[in-house]
């Protein structure tokens, strides 16, 4: 079933103000795919951090203290990947996008 010409504008003017509020949320919408529910980074960093306790351990009881240091360096990376994701921190605008105020200007 076709919209009316009243319902069109309605929807029109909605996605205005949508586009006015949020951006961001607009240009996700219309690029139609869904977002990742879990990224893949972080999916590799948890991984990353799994193994690097695997080597840790290994390097334990084979008495191999070079295994066991790579697998604490893998740990530290993943560590550090895992929370750095969406929310968190954005390339362009850094840690302070999260905390933006509703008009979208940062905090002083």
């Amino acid at each position: 079933m076709p919209l009316s010409d009243d319902e069109r504008k309605r929807l029109e003017e909605l996605e205005k103000q949508l586009s006015a509020q949020d951006p961001s949320l607009a240009r996700d919408l219309e690029d139609g795919k869904p977002a990742d529910r879990i990224p893949r980074r972080r999916v590799f960093a948890s991984l990353a951090v799994l193994v690097g306790l695997a080597l840790v351990i290994v390097g334990v009881v084979t008495k191999m203290p070079v295994i066991g240091v790579i697998g604490f360096v893998l740990q530290c990376a993943g560590a550090y990947w895992l929370p750095v994701g969406p929310g968190l921190y954005n390339q362009n605008t850094g840690f302070r996008a999260r905390f933006r105020n509703r008009n979208g200007k940062e905090p002083r």
